[in-house]
């Protein structure tokens, strides 16, 4: 997604004369995350709370109302928009081919391996031994205590 996202606004930044290209970028990623989490409930400036799927439009009009310019966060959104709809709703909802998919050499470089942590965590064996041999590492037993109350 990154990869598409950058290469579309970069050609975009290009033919825009655009000078910095981390607002349309971010704006785009947002894009994607609020139409995919479509019914979440989100707050924005003073409390004001609505659906995730209105939040880039929101953000559009806010920097319209405070005199920013608004180009950048209108690219966002229609890159954010290009990607997922031939991500996402062409290939499933319309029943297209799907024209996106992750190249081999980023699977290569970092694998989809999911699920746990691994290679750190376990303490050493020297630590394991010792805390058995103190019957649980060493914790003083403070008792049981009084309940509130009683006398």
């Amino acid at each position: 997604m990154l990869l598409f996202n950058w290469t579309c606004i970069v050609i975009t930044g290009l033919a825009m004369d655009m000078q910095l290209l981390m607002i349309p970028l971010i704006m785009s990623v947002l894009y994607v995350w609020a139409q995919l989490n479509r019914d979440m409930v989100v707050s924005f400036w003073f409390g004001t709370r609505f659906k995730a799927c209105y939040l880039p439009w929101v953000i559009l009009g806010f920097n319209y109302i405070i005199g920013g310019s608004v180009i950048n966060e209108l690219i966002g959104n229609l890159v954010g928009h290009l990607y997922f709809f031939l991500m996402f709703r062409y290939p499933m909802d319309l029943g297209g081919r799907n024209f996106l998919s992750t190249p081999q050499f980023l699977y290569r470089w970092l694998p989809s391996r999911r699920g746990g942590v691994s290679g750190f965590g376990a303490p050493p064996a020297s630590m394991r031994r010792a805390a058995d041999q103190n019957g649980g590492g060493g914790r003083h037993h403070w008792g049981q205590g009084f309940r509130l109350g009683d006398q």
